[in-house]
């Protein structure tokens, strides 16, 4: 009757339909759906079945309707109701979008999965409810959403957005992780950075931004610090990386233009494999000020490669990066202080290294793949 033994526990295992964001676009939420729809740990302990929740396919048309959104969010909701029928499915996990539009998008999920009487478990990738609860019919259909549902939360900071209409049994924590490099690989990387040892001190000092260009992101922040390093005479050279999004490429040459830093700065545009990382193993600083924000994993990325961070108070960030041990987090929107934790990070390789090691070891300890897959299967097991 079975083919293998996998197939026979498949059979007899728990059925989930995972409705989920899948890239493209790339961005966080996206790059945990595909890690779990193709976890090997994962799908050999359930039976999974996957709907991508994407409506949009580039960074700059998240937000935006159009003809072509339409009939995709209507197929959308003819694969979900299917799934329901056909598959009938024992728990539905939904990377739902818990505020404005695109919560009222994702509600159909909700209400289809509760009409055909399936437990609900949400995976929040986003934030925004204790915004919003005050909101009369915001607070109604976030009463709806979350009775009796199950949340998975990347981190216990962002619990205060939703306590208000879920328990803390019916909280469960799970930080995201990204792909371990082989012992080979890292050890190549880390072998580049030590041969560079002795010339650091008189080089240009490279500091990266790797995310896509929105303004949440601090990407104008950093560029307003840029001049505040350029007048101390710091030797340093800022690289920008991602997609356009609610900054244009247009608009972003403009501004440095006017603030007269074009030496400085240098927008690469989106970069994808080997180009990436090649750009991180070349690195010396990463920077995200980002003001709008719940676990960048572009952070995990960056400790990957042995970066000290300077990036902000904001989401679960502060449990990511400890302060001054393995980088530095300073207040949002606010460009001095981030030109002055990376001047000293640009005149002190030695403290560059020492944070940039810790930050490995904590990714090795707590954001590796494997980790989040563990974790994830031990939460779904749960149901």
């Amino acid at each position: 009757m079975f083919e293998n033994l996998s197939d026979y526990f498949k059979y007899d295992s728990l059925k989930i339909l995972f409705i989920l964001h899948i890239p493209p676009p790339i961005h966080g939420a996206a790059m945990v759906g595909q890690a779990i729809k193709e976890s090997r740990e994962i799908n050999t302990a359930f039976d999974g079945r996957y709907i991508n929740l994407s409506l949009s396919d580039r960074v700059d048309t998240i937000g935006k309707n159009g003809f072509a959104k339409v009939w995709r969010y209507i197929s959308l909701l003819g694969q979900v109701i299917r799934q329901f029928i056909t598959f009938k499915p024992d728990l539905c996990y939904l990377t739902i979008q818990i505020y404005r539009i695109g919560f009222y998008k994702d509600l159909p999920m909700v209400i289809l999965a509760k009409l055909f009487g399936v437990k609900v478990v949400y995976h929040l990738h986003n934030k925004g409810v204790s915004k919003w609860q005050h909101r009369f019919i915001d607070n109604l259909l976030y009463r709806m959403v979350f009775k009796n549902a199950e949340v998975i939360l990347l981190s216990k900071n962002l619990y205060p957005d939703i306590q208000k209409y879920v328990p803390e049994e019916r909280v469960h924590i799970c930080a995201n992780g990204v792909g371990a490099k082989d012992n080979s690989q890292w050890s190549m990387v880390n072998e580049k950075r030590k041969g560079r040892k002795g010339e650091r001190e008189s080089k240009t000092v490279e500091i990266l931004f790797l995310s896509n260009l929105i303004e949440s992101k601090g990407v104008l922040v950093l560029l307003e610090a840029c001049p505040l390093l350029k007048n101390k005479g710091l030797g340093f050279h800022c690289t920008f990386v991602g997609g356009e999004g609610d900054i244009s490429e247009q608009l972003l040459h403009s501004k440095i233009e006017q603030l007269n830093i074009q030496h400085y700065v240098t927008y690469a545009g989106l970069k994808y494999s080997e180009e990436k990382e090649q750009l991180l193993a070349d690195a010396d600083i990463f920077v995200l000020p980002t003001y709008n924000d719940c676990f960048p994993l572009v952070l995990l990325e960056a400790m990957q490669h042995a970066l000290p961070i300077v990036s902000t108070f904001e989401g679960a960030i502060s449990e990511m990066v400890i302060n001054d041990v393995t980088g530095f987090l300073v207040p949002q929107k606010e460009a001095k202080p981030l030109a002055d934790k990376l001047e000293i990070l640009i005149t002190n390789s030695d403290l560059r290294d020492r944070m940039g090691a810790a930050g490995r070891a904590r990714y090795e300890q707590n954001y590796t793949l494997e980790i989040f897959e563990k974790r994830m299967k031990e939460i779904l097991n749960l149901f």
